[in-house]
């Protein structure tokens, strides 16, 4: 047995987790030597009760350690323990680093130019937005974007690192053959086939639950310089990871939001706690470049304080055919009525229709015209939002 297929055996057991088995590493040397000792000799290690000095002597009875290497081979995964060279050096040095990482894609040394992006799953419009821009903007800079591939601000951290053709780590809460959210998986494959990685320290066929999310969290801080969050109410899980950066020593960054939001409390209470305040990508590139001892990636330059950031080179305006400015698109008077109704803030649709006076039909036919128009977009809940 190899040094990799024996901590997968050992993250197998429940129970068995990062300090437990530092506490057995001590004792016994490696995590073969661990599997062959017999139950006595195990429960002698601090923390290891009887029952659980059982359950590691008598492995092979409830561990099927071929059919975990199938799975794995079926999809594609491969697995890092610390002592390999492409598992991330700022996670080994945390006080719980995983016992083995399954991968999916490529990690690499360069992704210890990392910073964690996180926020609600219940986002807004304003929180989807500044996510993509921002991770847009930091991956073009030279930076991985780690995330946790969840809906709402996660989604939007990964879609914003892969327009920009950079790379990006989802880190999951659960086993790669059981991708959450599920209507993500399409999300993680362009992740893991386009250059990126998606990750996870459990067996393969191990669903997400309560505890499986904040353990994840612990990676996603672990394996980065610092975490911006984006937006989080006071009970986000997002805070959880702002507090596991903290515990780590990474720098915690918070975008603020509107005060009467409750997307935006827990953001701008981390901002009051001592956060760092981002209002530009320029905000969190300067503080790193600050730390001692990092080599700062060496990116195009597309940030400068007298100037707002743009998200990509463009050629010099000699270059470019003057064009004259595009028309907006003709309004009916109905669009005219609904388009009107709509706030640049979130609108919900009983408020669009109590506001423009027409029947509920029209309005619902006009707003998905107005939709194609690209004049509008439709938020989760029934809201919407202007464009223009």
């Amino acid at each position: 047995m190899t040094y990799t297929e024996a901590c997968l055996v050992i993250n197998m057991i429940p129970k068995v987790g990062p300090i437990r088995l530092r506490r057995l590493l001590q004792a016994f040397g490696d995590p073969q030597a661990v599997l062959r000792a017999n139950a006595d000799r195990l429960a002698g290690v601090e923390g290891i009760k009887p029952e659980l000095a059982r359950q590691i002597s008598a492995w092979e009875d409830h561990i099927d350690l071929p059919a975990e290497l199938t799975r794995m081979t079926d999809a594609g995964v491969h697995a890092l323990t610390a002592e390999s060279e492409r598992y991330p050096a700022l996670l080994r040095d945390i006080h719980d680093p995983p016992i083995v990482l399954y991968v999916w894609g490529e990690l690499t040394v360069g992704d210890a130019q990392a910073i964690g992006v996180v926020g609600s799953r219940q986002s807004t419009f304003y929180g989807m937005e500044t996510a993509k821009k921002l991770s847009y903007q930091l991956a073009f800079a030279g930076y991985t974007i780690f995330s946790g591939l969840a809906r709402g601000i996660d989604t939007a951290a990964h879609q914003g690192a892969l327009a920009a053709n950079r790379r990006t780590v989802a880190v999951l809460g659960c086993g790669l053959s059981q991708i959450y959210p599920p209507e993500n998986f399409a999300l993680a494959e362009r992740i893991a086939e386009g250059g990126g990685a998606v990750i996870a320290e459990f067996p393969m066929s191990v669903t997400p639950d309560r505890t499986t999310f904040p353990m994840r969290n612990r990676i996603i801080s672990g394996c980065s310089l610092g975490v911006l969050v984006i937006e989080a109410g006071l009970q986000s899980g997002a805070l959880i990871s702002a507090n596991q950066a903290a515990e780590q020593g990474r720098t915690v960054f918070a975008v603020p939001g509107p005060i009467d939001r409750p997307s935006s409390q827990g953001t701008n209470r981390l901002i009051q706690q001592g956060a760092k305040l981002v209002m530009g990508a320029e905000d969190i590139l300067e503080e790193l470049a600050m730390l001692p001892g990092l080599v700062s990636p060496t990116p195009p330059k597309i940030f400068s304080k007298a100037t707002e950031p743009v998200a990509l080179p463009v050629p010099p305006p000699a270059a470019r055919p003057a064009s004259p400015p595009a028309s907006p698109p003709p309004l009916q008077p109905d669009e005219q009525a609904v388009l009107a109704a709509i706030e640049t803030d979130e609108t919900p649709v009983d408020a669009i229709i109590g506001k423009c006076g027409l029947p509920t039909r029209v309005v619902s036919s006009t707003l998905f015209a107005l939709e194609l128009k690209k004049l509008i977009k439709q938020l989760p809940g029934k809201h919407y939002v202007r464009l223009s």
